[in-house]
């Protein structure tokens, strides 16, 4: 009986090599890596195009430069600074300044211890009933007295045509009476503004500065604008007397008008 040869018994083929348990972690991981990169590339590319640079502190977040803070005038004068000129001039509102007239007295008269006079220079104004009247000068200024006060009136020496019609600029660098506080190496000026009643234009101010004898004083001094011609009010006194000279002032102010 033949015997069949056992041949080489038949080998398998191997098996499909499965991934580890370790591979889908390693692979989650890169995943995650790559979007916090992405993540952080465009914050920091918003920062660098919508953050504000340095050095821009004069804006604010909304890119609106931010507010300069200015200054306005104010009732009280400025002191003057000791070794030099001092000088310091305001101008813009001062709070409700006493109007001018002009042309007509709305006050229903002066004051107790004053009195309305008729002058031949064609004005009127009340004055102390005390006070000496001076002739007017070549400078073409009338000139009232009282002790350590002075009333100074100029009734349309100078003209619009000859000087502007700006007040203000007339009596900050043309008006002869302020030349001494222009001059002056210790002055200062406070309340300086423009005022327009109806068609009248005016301008004022305070200012105070050193006379000739070295007195320190305070001043207070307005400019209209009548018929084409400037007219001056302006009263000196004592700088420490400050309520009087405004006293005098306000008198003369609410009762000057024209007359022929």
């Amino acid at each position: 009986m033949s015997s069949v040869a056992a041949g080489p018994s038949e080998r398998s083929a191997p098996a499909e090599r499965q991934p580890g348990p370790d591979a889908r972690p390693r692979s989650l991981g890169r995943t995650l890596l790559v979007v916090i990169l992405v993540v952080l590339v465009a914050a920091l590319v918003y920062a660098l195009k919508f953050m504000p640079k340095a050095g821009d502190s004069g804006h604010d977040n909304t890119g609106a430069p931010a507010a300069v803070p200015t200054g306005s005038a104010s009732g009280q004068p400025t002191s003057p600074q000791p070794g030099g000129s001092g000088r310091a001039q305001q101008s813009g509102s001062a709070g409700a300044p006493e109007s001018p007239q002009g042309t007509e007295a709305d006050s229903g008269g002066p004051a107790a211890g004053y009195a309305v006079r008729k002058d031949p220079e064609g004005f009127q104004v009340a004055v102390a009933k005390d006070w000496e009247r001076r002739p007017v000068n070549d400078a073409g200024q009338v000139r009232f007295l009282g002790g350590d006060f002075e009333l100074v009136v100029v009734p349309g020496r100078d003209s619009v045509k000859d000087e502007g019609a700006d007040p203000m600029a007339y009596q900050r660098n043309k008006e002869r009476e302020l030349k001494p506080f222009r001059d002056s190496t210790w002055s200062s000026a406070s309340g300086l503004r423009r005022i327009d009643v109806g068609k009248q234009a005016m301008a004022e101010g305070q200012f105070t500065w050193q006379d000739s004898s070295g007195r320190e004083v305070y001043v207070r001094n307005v400019a209209m604008i009548i018929a084409g011609r400037y007219h001056i009010v302006q009263v000196i006194g004592p700088e420490a007397q400050r309520d009087k000279v405004t006293e005098i002032y306000e008198q003369a102010v609410a009762t000057y008008r024209t007359v022929k």
